[in-house]
């Protein structure tokens, strides 16, 4: 038996969405306001298991475990993780390093204040490609070396982990983590149990939205509810790769707005 992982997948947390993260319309369902983040994390500490770090985690002990993530690197990473640390809590933070220092995200003093609380750094690539997938291999490996040597500079030691921008994967996306050097993928598919690929743990999770309840979260926390998700993504993800031009589409509006972000 392995451990099983329920993870989950946030972005920013604002009253103002123009304040940080990505200005794209696609975003804007992934940035909870503070108070209804805040009640997810009340129904988190309610289930009496703190969150882990994936560092500290013995894959192959049969045991339970609760993860917190965070991506693209917003502004709000620092409220985010002051909040994490008044609760004794510590979570990953993904950053995506060429927009480190623009308007809406971390600059490197900032990535080093998070680091520095106890939060584990890594990488949400370098330019956030829109379907990470549609990548050849050696360009998936790029995207990952490129951010990791820079958050490597800017924090003194390796970047271990990474986050999938935009959630699409494929057994080449997997693979290139392990071959860039990553020990942890986070996914995008709300699945509990951790493999290995190429040497890199594999790891799923829930990617809460601002319609996303706390009941909901709470279920999820307690274990529960995981398989009905797991499915759902699935079906989504068939109906992608069978309208693979409508998928593109709707894509590019959704992103509409942000690639001049980054100059």
């Amino acid at each position: 038996m392995s451990a099983l992982i329920a993870g989950f997948g946030y972005h920013d947390v604002t009253d103002d969405p123009q304040e940080s993260g990505f200005q794209r319309n696609g975003a804007v369902p992934f940035k909870l306001g503070p108070q209804l983040f805040r009640k997810h994390l009340d129904r988190i500490s309610a289930i009496r298991r703190a969150p882990s770090l994936v560092t500290e985690i013995d894959f192959m002990q049969s045991a339970r475990h609760l993860v917190l993530t965070f991506d693209d690197g917003g502004k709000s990473a620092l409220d985010i993780g002051d909040e994490l640390c008044r609760r004794g809590w510590k979570g990953h933070f993904f950053i995506t390093t060429g927009f480190i220092g623009h308007r809406t995200f971390l600059d490197a003093g900032e990535i080093r204040q998070l680091r520095s609380a106890g939060h584990v750094v890594g990488s949400h690539s370098h330019t956030h490609p829109d379907i990470y997938r549609d990548l050849d291999l050696d360009q998936m490996m790029v995207e990952w070396r490129r951010s990791s040597d820079i958050l490597a500079q800017i924090l003194g030691e390796p970047c271990l982990s990474a986050a999938v921008p935009g959630g699409d994967i494929s057994g080449a996306v997997l693979r290139s983590a392990g071959h860039s050097g990553l020990r942890y993928l986070f996914t995008s598919e709300p699945c509990l149990t951790p493999r290995v690929v190429g040497g890199c743990w594999i790891l799923g999770r829930y990617c809460a939205k601002a319609s996303t309840s706390p009941d909901e979260i709470a279920q999820l926390a307690s274990f529960r509810g995981w398989s009905n998700k797991l499915l759902a993504r699935r079906l989504k993800g068939l109906a992608r790769l069978s309208l693979p031009s409508l998928y593109r589409l709707y894509v590019r509006r959704a992103t509409r707005g942000w690639q001049g972000q980054l100059q």
